[in-house]
């Protein structure tokens, strides 16, 4: 049974949240604080954690931040009632893959939730290896001809996607949805901020790859012609 921790400082809010993932068959596990987050995540297995973004002492940004960089590839869904464009971009630059803003109906909670078990229950965990560049899923990591490229999270899993539709026009609402999990609350252009990013730490390598911007539609990722 899939197992989902809730990190919220409300113990009333954790209740009605746990209770309702539990009566659709998940197992939870509820705690209050950063420091119990870490170490659940550390001890337990779980398909997908929901945190709160407002919490004390340590906030939700603050538990993605320490959970990419110690290698966690934990399917994060961040809440909270702060709904500016510059937060939810702190919110996915600190390495939670979802964000919904509060206050929200648990049909969408509950929708989200199962989109980040899937998505990581069918992640590919091979390496995967296009021309000189090699993308590790278990490690996180990318690299060309075995020197290591510096990315976030989201760098990664956005170029992994590019990757597994190699020869392919995806759009920017697929990259939401695939790579974001979602196309509700985030501006598109959130899209070409991160596919710039990527690029400019591609773009000096010899990894024999491109991202090509296809005028209207969206991108289109493909090998160098030799």
């Amino acid at each position: 049974m899939t197992r989902i921790l809730v990190v919220e400082d409300d113990p009333q809010m954790g209740a009605l949240v746990a209770g309702g993932l539990r009566e659709e068959g998940y197992e939870v596990t509820v705690v209050e604080n950063g420091v119990d987050a870490l170490i659940a995540a550390a001890t337990e297995e779980f398909g997908a954690a929901a945190i709160d973004v407002m919490l004390p002492e340590m906030s939700g940004f603050e538990i993605c931040r320490h959970l990419r960089a110690h290698g966690s590839t934990l399917p994060v869904l961040l809440l909270t009632a702060r709904d500016s464009v510059d937060d939810r971009v702190q919110g996915l630059d600190s390495g939670a893959d979802d964000y919904l803003i509060k206050p929200f109906a648990f049909a969408e909670f509950s929708a989200r939730i199962r989109a980040l078990v899937r998505r990581e229950a069918a992640a590919p965990k091979a390496t995967l290896r296009i021309g000189r560049l090699e993308l590790d899923s278990a490690t996180v990591r990318a690299s060309v001809d075995g020197t290591p490229l510096s990315m976030s999270m989201k760098e990664f899993t956005l170029l992994r996607f590019f990757a597994t539709h190699i020869g392919e026009v995806v759009t920017r609402e697929e990259i939401l949805s695939e790579v974001w999990g979602t196309t509700h609350h985030i501006d598109r252009n959130v899209v070409d901020q991160y596919v710039g990013y990527v690029r400019r730490k591609l773009e000096p390598t010899t990894a024999g790859v491109r991202i090509t911007t296809v005028r209207g539609t969206g991108y289109l990722f493909e090998l160098n012609a030799p």
